[in-house]
């Protein structure tokens, strides 16, 4: 799957899990449980320990899984991801050197930014995508379809803070997609022997994305 590809099924599917956890182990537990649901797109951040042999695992294990590098700080953690297979490059902060690094490479890379001055940066320095983060913490859906007025060119991923109960006020401000960390990787359902609360969350959380995405569209509407 090139670039241009993952670009798209990360759209169309329009839920990136954020996945931390505390060991490589349970890292993959919560990936089996997000993909049980039909979730394919995984971010695995760098905070997971041994985060880059995760992904190299989890790339060998699902050939259908679009496995990407997420909490990317610098270049060098961008190419060391690339290497063991990631295919798209997530980040919290503005990097211009982790945006060329993936440039280069042609895989897919979501700088983050806040700020419209960051934003426009990110979305000029060659990010596919940006992610606004946190945006829960400043002001949520109400926030980010302030930023959209002004950028409709620019495909934004709203991040931190991203739950269940306002992922469709996020895609009707105008969300290319959602960053959802806690609300959908639930680290305590895996330690209480309870996986299926994950699965069960990816699926409300694509519904909620069809659902919203319809409601978007004048004239649509949503079934299910």
């Amino acid at each position: 799957m090139n670039k241009t590809d993952v670009l798209q099924r990360i759209r169309d599917i329009g839920v990136i899990p954020v996945v931390r956890a505390s060991s490589p182990e349970e890292a993959i537990q919560v990936v089996e449980a997000i993909k049980a649901g039909g979730l394919p797109v995984l971010e695995i951040t760098m905070t997971v320990p041994g985060a880059v042999h995760v992904i190299e695992e989890l790339v060998k294990r699902f050939d259908d899984a679009i496995v990407g590098a997420g909490t990317v700080l610098d270049p060098e953690t961008a190419r060391a991801c690339i290497l063991a297979g990631a295919q798209f490059i997530v980040s919290p902060a503005l990097n211009l050197e982790t945006i060329a690094c993936c440039r280069e490479l042609d895989v897919a890379v979501i700088p983050g930014a806040l700020t419209p001055t960051e934003i426009v940066m990110a979305w000029n320095a060659g990010g596919d995508l940006v992610k606004v983060f946190p945006a829960g913490a400043m002001g949520g859906a109400s926030y980010f379809k302030s930023l959209k007025a002004p950028l409709p060119q620019i495909e934004l991923i709203p991040t931190g803070g991203v739950t269940l109960a306002n992922a469709a006020g996020f895609i009707q401000a105008g969300a290319a997609a959602l960053g959802v960390g806690a609300d959908l990787v639930d680290i305590s359902a895996i330690r209480s022997g309870q996986p299926e609360k994950i699965t069960q969350a990816a699926r409300a959380f694509i519904e909620a994305v069809r659902k919203a995405r319809m409601r978007s569209v004048p004239g649509a509407v949503a079934t299910g």
